[in-house]
């Protein structure tokens, strides 16, 4: 297994476990164990890895619309993956902000 540290609080995080974001137009991506750590690693200045979109054949497609704002997505748009067994659930977002409010609110389940 090569679990990843979590973004935000440096617990490991399994393949299969946790949330990816990735800003595809930057090559950049950052790993958290719960959705709760969104929020305080996006206020304190969003520190990215490097690292492109490395979701396995069978995610789902990009989603076009933005998950807070419903607004249509361009090219500098947040992609967040959740990791769930064998599953990859994804939503975007315009911005970390949206993603971060999005979070905040408790994500798909508010």
């Amino acid at each position: 297994m090569n679990s990843e540290p979590c973004s935000w609080c440096g617990d490991d995080v399994d393949p299969d476990d946790g949330f990816r974001a990735y800003e595809p137009a930057g090559g950049r991506r950052a790993v958290f164990c719960r959705i709760e750590h969104i929020v305080p690693w996006a206020i304190q200045g969003s520190r990215w890895g490097a690292g492109g979109v490395t979701e396995p054949a069978g995610t789902e497609a990009r989603p076009s619309r933005c998950s807070h704002c419903v607004s249509q997505l361009g090219e500098g748009c947040v992609l967040l993956v959740r990791h769930r067994g064998g599953h990859r659930i994804a939503d975007g977002f315009c911005s970390v902000t949206h993603m971060r409010d999005w979070a905040k609110a408790g994500g798909r389940w508010r």
